[in-house]
């Protein structure tokens, strides 16, 4: 089976993984990567980014000359995408730009002009309920037309395609797994006391954005009912991120009475982000929904998926997240879940795995359990070969 994969989030090395295992799991299978050669993600601010090619003989990345270089859904290429698909003759196209991206519309279209009868697949993660004007709307509607298999990243991505009227085969499942060899339990004793935690300290932790849709002021509060219980242990809050939020949350803190334990660390890199998660006792993912989207250009947000979730569950530690988008199918039974924006039952949850050592180890466990078997990378490519197999057969 011949895979052609598009998508500009190839070009980050580290996030061709699952990819890479797909082209090991049968002698037949060959998985072409396609790149934008120039990307510019966060706009004129940050530097360009230029792909390399990479080949593996069965598995390999292929830059392409691309038209914009920092909007996915314009991202599109030239001719040269003509002379790769005539020469790979792909059984399977897999663009992973959305519903609505020209990249998809391009290569539904080289299909049918070339002959190839190659199944066609995209990936999406958007998990919002939107309208379409013209000709955005005429543009899903071709995409969607001559979609063979989805691929979405959360279970309302999915709800709302079928609301714009797709019927097909779907596959729920995130774009990218976690590296168990990478996220894997590991002590922290010298990174938490050169962080000046006591080593009967529990580390309530949290990494991500500093923004208000990341529920952090719900956090706060919710830790200012706890911070008169007797009954718990002492706790220090570590929140690893950056964003304009923070000032604000060290402040709330201050005046709560609670500064000293909250440890506010600026973002480190990804490769250091296991050792951070492995000296947290619990990680909270208290993302919250903001308004709905109507339009295109709304501002509304939804959690997507959480990947810090499964990165922590890796690492064995219970994770407690909010209600909000696909928190609660990333953590099954394996973690707490408490109402988005709610502190009272969000201090609860943390209430059970403080005062108890015994449900702190059985949630660890449990969430290694669940990302060993649905979300590392070679799961994923497990189930990405299902799926294509289901298409080609």
């Amino acid at each position: 089976m011949r895979i052609l994969v598009v998508s500009h989030t190839y070009i980050v090395p580290l996030n061709r993984e699952k990819l890479r295992i797909l082209a090991g799991l049968l002698p037949d299978i060959e998985v072409t990567i396609v790149v934008p050669k120039v990307w510019q993600p966060g706009g004129v601010q940050r530097g360009l980014i230029r792909s390399e090619p990479f080949d593996e003989g069965n598995f390999r990345v292929v830059p392409l000359a691309n038209f914009s270089r920092n909007n996915q859904g314009l991202l599109c290429f030239g001719k040269a995408l003509v002379r790769l698909l005539q020469e790979f003759r792909p059984h399977i196209i897999h663009v992973e730009q959305g519903a609505k991206s020209l990249a998809y519309a391009q290569t539904i279209s080289l299909n049918r002009l070339l002959g190839l009868k190659a199944k066609n697949v995209f990936f999406t993660w958007w998990n919002v309920p939107y309208t379409l004007r013209f000709p955005v709307q005429q543009l899903q509607s071709y995409n969607l037309r001559y979609t063979d298999g989805i691929v979405v990243g959360n279970q309302d991505g999915a709800e709302i395609l079928r609301d714009h009227g797709y019927t097909g085969p779907m596959q729920v499942m995130p774009q990218l797994g976690v590296d168990e060899t990478v996220f894997s339990p590991q002590p922290q004793p010298m990174l938490k006391a050169s962080l000046g935690l006591q080593s009967d300290e529990f580390v309530i932790g949290f990494v991500g954005r500093f923004v208000p849709e990341k529920g952090l002021l719900t956090v706060a509060r919710a830790l200012t009912l706890l911070a008169q219980d007797a009954t718990l242990p002492p706790w220090k809050w570590m929140v690893l991120g950056q964003g304009p939020l923070k000032p604000v949350l060290i402040e709330y803190m201050a005046k709560a009475g609670m500064g000293d334990r909250l440890l506010c660390l600026d973002s480190v890199p990804h490769a250091e982000v296991p050792q951070y998660l492995n000296s947290m006792d619990t990680l909270l993912l208290p993302s919250e929904t903001t308004a709905a989207f109507t339009t295109l250009t709304s501002s509304g947000w939804k959690e997507q998926f959480g990947h810090v979730l499964i990165e922590a569950m890796a690492c064995q530690v219970p994770v407690i997240g909010s209600d909000s988008g696909e928190i609660p199918h990333v953590i099954g039974a394996a973690g707490l879940v408490f109402p988005e924006g709610n502190a009272e039952r969000l201090a609860d949850c943390l209430r059970e795995v403080m005062r108890s050592p015994t449900r702190k180890h059985e949630l660890g466990q449990l969430g290694y359990q669940r990302v060993m078997t649905k979300y590392t990378n070679r799961a994923l490519a497990k189930d990405l070969l299902s799926f294509y197999q289901e298409l080609y057969q």
